[in-house]
C-alpha cells in the first residue's frame, strides 16, 4: 500500500473546542486550553504518525472580525492554513450560531474535502444534534458531518478514519518521530501564557505575550527565564500582584506543567516589561513570531 500524508486544518470560530479537538486527534497537549475566547494565537501543528500514514495538524486561532494588527495575523493564519489543507475540519459548537458568511463562502471554494465537526454535543438533545447536522448539510453542504465530543474524546476515532480516507497518497513531510514544528521554547511560552488565561480577568490575558529569553539545560537542572509582555504599568502591577503574589502563583504552576513536560527539574525565573501597545505595533508582532 502507498504511504499517505498531508495537512489538516482545524478551523472555527472562538472556543467551539478546536484545541481541546487537536490534541485529542494528537493524543498529546499541543495547544493551551482554557475557557477564555481566542486563546490560541498561533498556527499549531500537531503531527500524528503511523507505517501508512502521516497527518499534519493545524489548529488555528478562532475565527473573528480583526480590531487591531495582532487578530489580522491571527486571521492570516487562518487564511493561510485554508490554502494548503489537504482535509479541513469546521469545527462548530452545538448551541452557536454561525453567521460569518465569509467563513462559509471560503469553505464553499475549496477544493479539499469539508468535514463538519458539531461539537459539545455532551451538553445537548439528540433532537438538537439532528437538527444541527441537517443545517450544516444544508447551509455548506460538506463532504460529512461528524456529531462529537472533543472533551469526552466522543466521535474522534470516526475522524482518524475519515482524515486517513481522505489524504492523498505522499511521502512524510517530516521526519516519523517528530511531534510539532514548533520549538521547546515555544511550548514553555505557551504553557506561561495558559496560566495567565487562568488566573486573570478582563483585559490582562489578552493584553499579555510571553517570550522565552533564556534556556539552560545543565545536569540535574533546566533553567529557564521569561519575560511577560504587557501594555500598561497598571497592567504590570496587577500581573505582579501584593508583594510579587501573583506573578509567584504563575510561575509555580508554569514550572509544574514545565516539569511534566520536558521531564525533568525547572528553575523558572519571571519577569515583567512594558511595550506600550505591542498588539497594534507591526515590529514587534514580527519579532514575537507574529506573521505578516
Amino acid at each position: 500500500m502507498s504511504h499517505k500524508a498531508g495537512f489538516v486544518s482545524i478551523i472555527g470560530k472562538p472556543n467551539a473546542g478546536k484545541s481541546t479537538l487537536m490534541n485529542a486527534l494528537v493524543g498529546e497537549k499541543m495547544s493551551i486550553i482554557t475557557p477564555k475566547a481566542q486563546t490560541t494565537r498561533h498556527r499549531i501543528m500537531g503531527i500524528v504518525n503511523d507505517e501508512d500514514h502521516q497527518i499534519i495538524f493545524s489548529d488555528t486561532p478562532g475565527v473573528i472580525k480583526p480590531n487591531y494588527s495582532l487578530q489580522e495575523s491571527m486571521m492570516n493564519s487562518v487564511q493561510g492554513s485554508l490554502i494548503d489543507a489537504d482535509v479541513i475540519l469546521f469545527v462548530t459548537d452545538i448551541h452557536e450560531k454561525f453567521d460569518e458568511s465569509d467563513v462559509i463562502e471560503r469553505l464553499h471554494k475549496t477544493n479539499s474535502p469539508v468535514a463538519v465537526l458539531i461539537n459539545k454535543i455532551d451538553k445537548s438533545s439528540e433532537e438538537e444534534v439532528r437538527s444541527k447536522i441537517t443545517f450544516w448539510q444544508e447551509k455548506l453542504n460538506p463532504d460529512a458531518v461528524f456529531a462529537v465530543s472533543a472533551l469526552l474524546n466522543h466521535g474522534v476515532a470516526g475522524i482518524m478514519e475519515y482524515i486517513k480516507e481522505k489524504l492523498p497518497i505522499h511521502p512524510p513531510y517530516y521526519e516519523k518521530d517528530e511531534l510539532t514544528d514548533k520549538s521547546l521554547r515555544f511550548f514553555v511560552s505557551e504553557m506561561i501564557r495558559e496560566k495567565i488565561f487562568k488566573l486573570y480577568d478582563k483585559e490582562i490575558p489578552y493584553s499579555t505575550e510571553v517570550i522565552v529569553t533564556s534556556y539552560k539545560e545543565e545536569e540535574n537542572i533546566t533553567r529557564i527565564a521569561a519575560e511577560i509582555i504587557v501594555e500598561r504599568d497598571s497592567q504590570k502591577n496587577i500581573l505582579i500582584g501584593k508583594a510579587g503574589a501573583m506573578i509567584k502563583k504563575v510561575g509555580t504552576y508554569a514550572r509544574q506543567d514545565i516539569e511534566a513536560f520536558i521531564d525533568g527539574k525547572v528553575f523558572l525565573e519571571l519577569f515583567v516589561k512594558v511595550i506600550p501597545d505591542w498588539r497594534r505595533k507591526k515590529n514587534y508582532l514580527k519579532k514575537f513570531g507574529y506573521d505578516d
